[in-house]
């Protein structure tokens, strides 16, 4: 299956924004069938608001109408083409920031000290009102001041680094030992442009996975589980998600039932999210998702923390789009079950999954992507309404 999404024929009447797919960010490009979620996501994002898919972005775009933009990336005031004109949710799915380390994993943690200069931009505030919903960490901005945070930590047990620009679990490590961490610094570059998260480590982990996205009138919130699967070499990858998807915002799913665990996470989600909009000027993001891990720490008491944002296109964006399509539909219809798969390999598919990618790829090898929606219908009304 190739990952190429036709556009919209011109023919085609549509009242609707014009959708491109931007890639502002060549890096996160790995592999092609990463490609073929954005195609596939932005695709679907055209239908749902009603407008027309016009595949990349391009100096032409836009002129025949408004602009409806599907970055890769999280957008950073001042960086984009003056076309795009972002000025809304409306004109986005994802995030603009102000400051491009607000795009990281880089906000999450205060710093260890004022030794080496944090990027411009450096919100203090942020990292005091999270505290409280974060693991124990830093971000550090010099490899002398990463070897510093990481050895303060190391005194209650392993530490975990995170390169602050990486996403899908790509440039971690796990250090226990003051030679190890050595080891893992020598060589690295970590300066205001490449920060280093220095980082408890969870045993045991759970990854919820919370978010909210707005397109077209529409607002769903969910939460739901990451699942972790072995690539075609035998490595931990990217399996998926299960996600429960309610129509409006994160009070209305708070309202349903749950697990403790899951509610846990949705609060402190929601805490971070808060504490995003307090501090950051001008923010913005119809695409909201945050990683919450829940799990042990090294002395085996259980922890939970909000690991990082996402203000972008990602993994569970698929499902998201999936739901939505169900919700516009059907307005009758308040919640949503849906699963995101990723399979290495010869994969058995389900008769009624939505298969969006089935190839060779020349990064990963053989990989199936496919969805599966479940409608739940109607809420009850004391659950969705919590009286």
């Amino acid at each position: 299956m190739s990952e190429t999404v036709a556009p919209l024929s011109a023919g085609v009447a549509r009242s609707g924004p014009q959708v491109c797919l931007y890639e502002c960010n060549r890096e996160r490009l790995r592999e092609r069938h990463e490609r073929a979620g954005h195609l596939h996501v932005a695709a679907k994002l055209a239908e749902i608001s009603g407008g027309s898919f016009t595949g990349d972005y391009g100096p032409d775009s836009g002129r025949h109408g408004p602009l409806y933009v599907v970055p890769n990336d999280t957008l950073v005031q001042g960086t984009a083409p003056g076309n795009l004109a972002i000025r809304s949710e409306d004109n986005l799915f994802g995030g603009l920031v102000p400051y491009p380390f607000m795009a990281t994993k880089a906000i999450s943690h205060r710093l260890f000290n004022m030794v080496s200069a944090p990027p411009a931009g450096w919100s203090t505030a942020f990292g005091i009102q999270v505290a409280d919903i974060v693991l124990n960490g830093y971000s550090t901005f010099s490899a002398a001041e990463a070897r510093r945070a990481a050895m303060h930590l190391l005194r209650a047990g392993p530490v975990r680094l995170k390169a602050v620009n990486e996403a899908g679990g790509h440039g971690q490590q796990v250090v226990r030992t003051a030679a190890e961490l050595d080891a893992a610094l020598a060589g690295a570059t970590i300066d205001a442009c490449h920060g280093l998260v220095v980082e408890e480590e969870i045993f045991e982990p759970t990854t919820f996975s919370i978010g909210q996205v707005r397109v077209g009138g529409l607002v769903a919130s969910y939460h739901g589980i990451q699942h972790i699967t072995r690539d075609n070499l035998g490595n931990p990858a990217y399996g998926g998600s299960d996600l429960f998807i309610v129509r409006g915002g994160f009070d209305d799913l708070l309202r349903t039932p749950m697990h403790e665990d899951a509610r846990l996470a949705i609060t402190q989600a929601m805490a971070y999210d808060r504490a995003a909009e307090t501090c950051f000027h001008p923010f913005l993001a119809s695409r909201r998702n945050y990683d919450v891990i829940l799990g042990l720490d090294s002395k085996g008491a259980r922890k939970s923390g909000v690991l990082e944002q996402s203000w972008r296109i990602g993994g569970a964006s698929i499902a998201e789009v999936a739901a939505l399509e169900v919700l516009k539909a059907d307005p009758r219809i308040a919640s949503v079950n849906v699963s995101c798969v990723e399979a290495y390999g010869n994969s058995t598919v389900p008769a009624d999954a939505q298969v969006y990618f089935c190839d060779t790829d020349d990064d990963v090898g053989r990989i199936t992507k496919y969805t599966l929606v479940e409608r739940n219908g109607p809420l009850p009304v004391s659950s969705h309404h919590g009286r």
